[in-house]
Formats: structure tokens, sequence, C-alpha cells
């Protein structure tokens, strides 16, 4: 089997193309993630803490006096703590949201397994060679 082949055996496995589709919707999601937490949490938390805007917490490391963190940073090597908050939060409320998310999906798999009606155990039908040893058997009995 060639190189090519056997790579595209593999890429094309079930498992392979749910990964690359659950990627891509992660990555989507994780954006929209950073949006609810840039744009709707970290600005009521700044009001509610008196207006703190965490994105410009940094302690200048070569000496700048700039007063925002973008200048900051072209000016020389910055510690932008108020940066790591942000994304400390947007880690923690992704991942409540996939936990919360998965909790409802187990629960709904639980559930649709429990109505479920259960289907009767049927017997696998008998195969032909062993119905045929039990007729010689059978037959040999009888002589």
């Amino acid at each position: 089997m060639g190189f090519a082949t056997e790579f595209k055996e593999f890429a094309m496995k079930g498992n392979v193309v749910d990964l690359a589709v659950g990627v891509i919707i992660g990555g989507a999601f994780g954006k929209i993630v950073d949006s609810i937490v840039a744009d709707l949490i970290m600005p009521l938390v700044g009001v509610i803490f008196g207006g703190l805007d965490f994105s410009n917490y940094f302690i200048p490391l070569a000496g700048q006096t700039a007063t925002n963190l973008a200048d900051a940073k072209k000016a020389g090597a910055v510690f932008a703590y108020g940066s790591f908050i942000t994304v400390a939060l947007n880690f923690i409320l992704l991942a409540l949201i996939i936990f919360i998310m998965i909790k409802q999906i187990n629960r709904l798999k639980r559930h649709s397994t429990e109505t479920a009606p259960a289907a009767p155990a049927e017997p696998p039908p008998t195969p032909e060679d062993v119905v045929l040893l039990r007729e010689i058997r059978d037959s040999l009995r009888q002589r």
C-alpha cells in the first residue's frame, strides 16, 4: 500500500474527521467566549470594582513610562498580568460551559436509554454445520 493511499485511509476514518470538525467548532466557540469575556464580563467587572480595566494592568520591565499596554509593549518587555487575568477568566468560563454541555449530553443519553423499550433478545440462528453435526449425532444414537 502506498503512502498516499495509507494517509488517505487514515485521514478519512470517522474519528479523525469528527476530531477535525470538533477543533474547527471549538475554535469558533473560543472566539465567542473571548468576546463574551472581553466585551461583556470584563467591563461589568471593571464597573463593579470602580472602573478597573484589567487589560491595561502591567508592570514595565524595561523602565517604560507608557500608560497603556500596547505602548508599553512597543517600548520593551512588560509583565502583563491584566491580560493573564482576562485569559484565565476566558479559560474558566469556557471550561464551565463545556462542563455544563457535556453534563447535559450525558443526562440526555442516560434519559434516552432509560426510556427506550428493550428489544426482545432472539438467539442467533444456529450455523448450518452445527445443525448437520447434530443430525448425524442423533442418527447415530438411533442405531
